[in-house]
């Protein structure tokens, strides 16, 4: 049976349903999710994580199209937020184009958007130390990757904004917590 939902503070927003995760590749979108799911649920909050990246997994090495993948994460998140999970952390929609998919799914939802920034030097030390990692490993691949996050950034929407050069995955997770979610233990 599902907890009760949580309780803002009079006067504050709702607690969003969705929380979206943005950034360029090896930004640590991943690690900061996974964190804050793991942190929300800590809060005795139910949490479904939701990842771009895992969508393509389930058609490799076969994946026809992004647009599928894109369209099919974006219902993914709509079937969570269709059950009694309380909150959706959802990680990799970095365009314009992604984001209105997903929020297509999520009208009367209370959505929260957070955008991680990171140094292209630093995220291709991270991207070339992960040996799970393919062409991301790659610095012309990752710098346009990062060039292209940087222009759409401005058309994203954006309720907190992280440089994950500046503090840990997990201070990163925590700031995003006590921005959003309420303590209900």
């Amino acid at each position: 049976m599902p907890s009760e939902p949580a309780r803002p503070v009079a006067g504050s927003p709702p607690a969003p349903r969705l929380i979206m995760l943005s950034g360029p590749i090896a930004s640590g979108k991943s690690t900061v999710a996974a964190l804050l799911a793991d942190a929300a649920r800590d809060r005795g909050l139910t949490v479904a994580l939701t990842d771009l990246d895992t969508v393509a997994e389930m058609a490799l090495p076969t994946l026809p199209d992004w647009d599928w993948v894109h369209r099919v994460h974006a219902d993914l998140v709509g079937a969570w937020l269709g059950t009694d999970v309380e909150l959706v952390v959802d990680e990799g929609t970095s365009s314009r184009e992604e984001v209105d998919l997903v929020r297509r799914h999520a009208v009367g939802v209370s959505v929260a958007h957070v955008i991680l920034v990171a140094d292209l030097e630093r995220a291709h030390a991270r991207a070339t130390a992960d040996p799970g990692r393919g062409i991301s490993r790659d610095y012309a691949f990752l710098s346009a990757d990062h060039e292209r996050f940087a222009a759409e950034r401005a058309q994203l929407p954006c309720d907190l904004l992280i440089d994950v050069e500046r503090g840990t995955p997990e201070q990163h997770a925590a700031a995003i917590v006590e921005r959003f979610l309420p303590d209900r233990r």
